[in-house]
């Protein structure tokens, strides 16, 4: 059974950073590229970064590229999104996908809002 925990969520000022994490569990994660949508209230799933199962490549979305980072630790089962110079329009639930650019949500997420 695949298990995805996130954390690393939180309430930040504009202009601020976080970092989330994902554990996974369940399936080899060393085989298996990963992914990070999010999603606001009332609003479908936007992709927001892919990773290769071995680091490289990765791939973002337009809104995020520049500013948040995909990364992971295949020794750990960790996927890591780093969230620099966040934007209130960053406000979302996160939530990370077994995957490259799937959508198939199998978590709870983490909240990260964004305001002054």
């Amino acid at each position: 059974e695949v298990q995805l925990v996130e954390s690393g969520g939180g309430l930040v000022q504009p202009g601020g950073s976080l970092r989330l994490s994902c554990v996974a569990s369940g399936f080899t994660f060393s085989q298996n590229a990963m992914t990070w949508v999010r999603q606001a209230p009332g609003k479908g799933l936007e992709w927001v970064s892919s990773i290769a199962n071995v680091g490289y490549p990765t791939s973002y979305a337009d809104s995020v590229k520049g500013r948040f980072t995909i990364s992971r630790d295949n020794a750990k089962n960790t996927l890591y999104l780093q969230l620099n110079s966040l934007k209130t329009e960053d406000t979302d639930m996160y939530y990370c996908t077994k995957g490259w650019g799937r959508f198939d949500l199998e978590s709870q997420g983490t909240q990260v809002t964004v305001s002054s």
